[in-house]
């Protein structure tokens, strides 16, 4: 019970005890892999850059940092309200300055035009997706044609939340994502073992191919 409920803390935060304490997980456990991710999108400062799952916003204050160029735009989603208030509130000033907007919904509806954005990224979070098919489709739609999509995790975490209960089904395998990326017309899909302050970690790296 504790893990299944855990499980759905991580999954999407909601205000209260629980929710605090998925939030106090991120923050403590993510930070470095969020830099990580962010370090591997090779974001110009005129870049329209999207991050999903952003959780905090450990990962868009970050990003937020390599875009000073006027043309540079930074989009986030989450699908939990909590989340969306806290990650709101470390990114304020960029908020209200239009450098950064954050979107409340899920990956298979992302609110952004047709063939938009340079760079997509995101960290620890494709294994919530409740299908990873329509979700990477929707990636690759938001996306310009040579686009770079690029996700982070630490596999031996996954593998061992997945023995405890706290993911219940199968989509945390990599293999099952980087299937679904190539379904959707990404190519160029991979991952790679990398290195972060002393971490290793995986990263998986996708090309959006389109005409």
């Amino acid at each position: 019970m504790f893990a299944e409920r855990l499980g759905r803390q991580l999954r999407k935060p909601t205000k209260g005890l629980w929710g605090w304490l998925a939030k106090q997980f991120f923050e403590r456990n993510n930070a470095w892999l969020e830099e990580a991710a962010v370090g591997l999108c090779r974001i110009q400062p005129q870049s329209q850059v999207l991050e999903l799952g952003f959780g905090p916003g450990l990962g868009l204050r970050a990003a937020a940092d390599r875009l000073p160029g006027p043309g540079g735009k930074l989009y986030g989603l989450d699908y939990s309200e909590y989340m969306h208030s806290v990650a709101s509130r470390r990114l304020r000033t960029e908020i209200l300055a239009g450098k950064v907007r954050l979107f409340l919904g899920s990956v298979d509806r992302i609110p952004l035009e047709d063939s938009q954005l340079d760079t997509v990224y995101h960290c620890n979070c494709y294994y919530f997706w409740p299908d990873l098919s329509a979700g990477s489709r929707e990636i690759h739609r938001v996306m310009k044609p040579g686009a770079l999509m690029v996700t982070t995790f630490y596999l031996k975490y996954l593998e061992s939340f997945a023995a405890s209960g706290f993911l219940p089904n199968t989509n945390w395998k990599p293999e099952q994502y980087m299937e679904a990326l190539r379904a959707a017309g990404f190519n160029d899909v991979r991952m790679e073992d990398r290195q972060h302050k002393g971490h290793t970690f995986q990263a998986i790296f996708a090309i959006a191919n389109k005409p």
